[in-house]
């Protein structure tokens, strides 16, 4: 009896080994060939000349348009952006609570709604501000906030669907109003893990606030880009030495207040 059982269960096995082997051979095979220019050797070691000797000048500048000018800026859109929408997302993240409503289509109506403001990309979202607004940091910061709303707002609703009932009930009992409800018995429960969130959404932020510079908006992306457009290894190898140190710093403060907190 356990032979058959055991049969059919290897079949499956293979099954499912031969599709996953057959799925790789298949993305593998429409990737194209591998092509490496002539000059891939010279400009490798050029690269890793660079990086090893970075251009020290260019930490500061009392004239500007020096490293820590570029590393400020980056760090206020992630800050700004971050900050907007740890607010901004607070009614879509209750409106979109599955407890918190009655009907279900409401809270499906604000998980809807907060799922279409993900959909977008942070870097598209960057490229329709830059257009709308110009380039630059306000372009960024408008990118990381609209963007950050969808992300934090559905953290924060997951977060309010796991808090105890108890106290709610009392206080329904006790004949509080819903906005007592909300004070005294939901915000208390929830204001940890919300703060923890915002924190990492920070981490993620300040390196897409890198990325987004690339494209013009703002933060000491564009240096880098104009860096590598010019070949200027050295200082390509400054730039990124000073965003290795900035992530870091700012990651271990992060989790050190997270541990604090929560």
């Amino acid at each position: 009896m356990s032979l058959q059982t055991k049969q059919p269960r290897n079949w499956r096995k293979w099954v499912i080994i031969f599709a996953i082997i057959g799925i790789y051979i298949w993305a593998f095979a429409g990737m194209p060939s591998l092509i490496f220019q002539e000059t891939a050797g010279q400009i490798s070691l050029s690269i890793l000349d660079g990086l090893l000797h970075p251009d020290w000048d260019y930490v500061y500048n009392p004239e500007g348009g020096d490293l820590l000018r570029g590393l400020l800026e980056t760090l206020s859109i992630a800050y700004l952006g971050t900050f907007v929408s740890a607010f901004l997302c607070l009614p879509f993240a209750f409106w979109a609570a599955r407890n918190l409503s009655r009907y279900r289509f409401i809270s499906e109506s604000g998980t809807f709604v907060l799922s279409f403001i993900r959909t977008f990309p942070e870097i598209v979202m960057a490229l329709l501000f830059i257009k709308a607004v110009g380039p630059g940091a306000f372009a960024g910061v408008l990118a990381l906030g609209i963007h950050s709303i969808g992300m934090l707002g559905k953290l924060y609703s997951e977060s309010i669907e796991t808090i105890d009932d108890g106290p709610m009930e009392a206080l329904l009992a006790s004949g509080a109003n819903k906005l007592q409800i909300l004070w005294f018995a939901v915000i208390p429960q929830v204001i940890p893990s919300f703060i923890s969130y915002t924190l990492y959404r920070f981490e993620i932020n300040l390196r897409s606030a890198t990325i987004l510079g690339i494209i013009g908006a703002g933060g000491i992306g564009a240096p880098l880009l104009f860096a590598l457009q010019t070949r200027a290894w050295d200082r390509v190898g400054i730039i990124l030495f000073g965003i290795i140190v900035m992530v870091m710093v700012l990651d271990l403060l992060s989790s050190y207040i997270r541990k604090k907190i929560v």
